[in-house]
């Protein structure tokens, strides 16, 4: 499978939930976005967990393991809160993952002589895998960002995001994906309405 730059493929894989582990949930719609190793570092630099153009040389099936189980327990642990249905085990595996060190960040000055972030060492793939669980108990803790939590209302979309949006008004995951196939569809049922 050709390399995946994420900024050319929107639709491949989706950074537009509002949260780095809402946007690794969104990985499973609608098929398996991350169906390999390849495709798991261009998610991590498309999520912002590593800076454009760092070297993931130690990536390899167990970090796509790693971040598959992150990302079931994290599905768990939202969907639950969103249900009401708290999911303690799911609970106690995200906090396990948060607690690693994230990898360490400096600044140091780009070609252009503007600061540009860098990570310190390698990232390990823990330290990796604590910033999206950080996340995602950063987000379920902070009553105003939760209050924000939705499903999208688009058929058959499982997808949870954050909306921000004025008035809180937002239905679906994203206008381009779901608000266009649902524009489509009520055209057609107005077309066919007028047609019968």
């Amino acid at each position: 499978m050709p390399a995946l730059d994420p900024a050319s493929a929107p639709y491949e894989l989706r950074f537009d939930s509002g949260r780095v582990c809402l946007d690794l949930l969104a990985t499973t719609h609608p098929g398996e976005r991350l169906s390999g190793v390849d495709r798991l570092v261009v998610w991590c630099v498309g999520a912002g967990l590593v800076p454009r153009g760092t070297p993931l040389a130690g990536a390899g099936p167990e970090w796509l393991a790693a971040f598959r189980q992150l990302r079931a327990q994290t599905g768990r642990l939202v969907r639950g809160e969103l249900d009401g249905r708290p999911d303690p085990r799911a609970l106690d595996r995200v906090n396990a993952l948060a607690a690693a060190a994230p990898p360490p960040l400096r600044a140091v000055r780009g070609r252009d002589g503007a600061l540009v972030r860098v990570l310190g060492e390698d990232p390990g793939c823990a330290a990796l895998i604590a910033v999206v669980a950080r996340d995602a108990v950063d987000l379920l803790t902070d009553q105003d960002a939760r209050m924000g939590l939705r499903r999208c209302a688009g058929d058959n979309c499982p997808i949870v995001y954050l909306d921000t949006s004025r008035g809180r008004r937002r239905r679906w995951c994203s206008s381009e994906v779901c608000g266009n196939r649902e524009r489509v569809a009520r055209h057609r049922r107005r077309a066919a309405v007028g047609r019968g």
